[in-house]
């Protein structure tokens, strides 16, 4: 276990080294994002979409015994800026980006791939894994506020059902408790479930083995570690949001 982590710490290492020595795959790390976006972008709208929907329906019984159900526009927006939209975002790309990720490295590291691409001095950890940790760690936290968007649309509709509410007056009763560090919060949070993800996919697939084998472990591993991961660091990042908040 030991081993394990030392070898997880050099391969971090070796990857804040490499993100800022030349040359800089500028064009590999843009056609990464797309593909990630990608990937990810129907999966996600759907899943906002019904989230927005299921949250909205579910809370309107509560505030409803209490009358206050002019505040549920404020708190659909409150919990998926704060909570559901980086974890659904985190979640989902874990699952579709994560996996693709370590199946691609792996069965490019059993059929010597990888061993090709250092034989034509082409630094394969820059080009490979460089990338696609920067494409992850740019990408999802875009995702993130576009899931929010999507689960505001989604909530809109089911109050739209029950109550004569304009889409102007519902974002903006929605945003309205929204706090700076809210935003700060949920970019801060995005940015490192993205670069978890990406760091994983990658280790996992860049050090496969056992052929065909190795490649199912590799993108396994790398969706269950990954979401194991992302639950760990939003359990810390809310504690520490919560000690700014007091």
């Amino acid at each position: 276990m030991f081993y394990e982590l030392y070898l997880v710490y050099q391969f971090i290492i070796k990857f804040f080294k490499e993100v800022f020595l030349p040359p800089y795959e500028g064009k590999e790390i843009m056609r990464q994002c797309y593909q990630v976006g990608y990937r990810s972008l129907a999966l996600i709208s759907l899943t906002g979409f019904i989230t927005g929907i299921v949250f909205t329906k579910q809370s309107r019984p509560s505030l409803a015994e209490f009358g206050a159900t002019s505040w549920l526009p404020s708190l659909v927006g409150i919990a998926l800026l704060r909570t559901l939209a980086p974890l659904l975002t985190a979640l989902i790309s874990a699952g579709k980006v994560g996996s693709s990720i370590g199946a691609e490295l792996g069965s490019m590291k059993v059929t010597e791939q990888i061993d090709a691409m250092e034989v034509s001095a082409t630094n394969p950890f820059k080009f490979l894994v460089v990338s696609r940790v920067l494409a992850t760690t740019i990408t999802i936290p875009i995702l993130t506020f576009y899931t929010a968007l999507v689960g505001l649309l989604g909530s809109f509709v089911n109050v739209a059902m029950f109550e004569e509410t304009s889409f102007s007056g519902f974002i903006s009763s929605s945003l309205e408790s929204i706090t700076f560090l809210d935003i700060i919060a949920s970019t801060i949070k995005a940015i490192l479930f993205g670069f978890t993800i990406g760091m994983v996919g990658c280790y996992q697939g860049f050090n496969s083995s056992k052929g065909t084998e190795g490649v199912g472990k590799a993108a396994n591993s790398s969706v269950v570690i990954g979401m194991f991961l992302v639950f760990i660091e939003e359990v810390l990042a809310t504690q520490i949001t919560f000690l700014f908040r007091t």
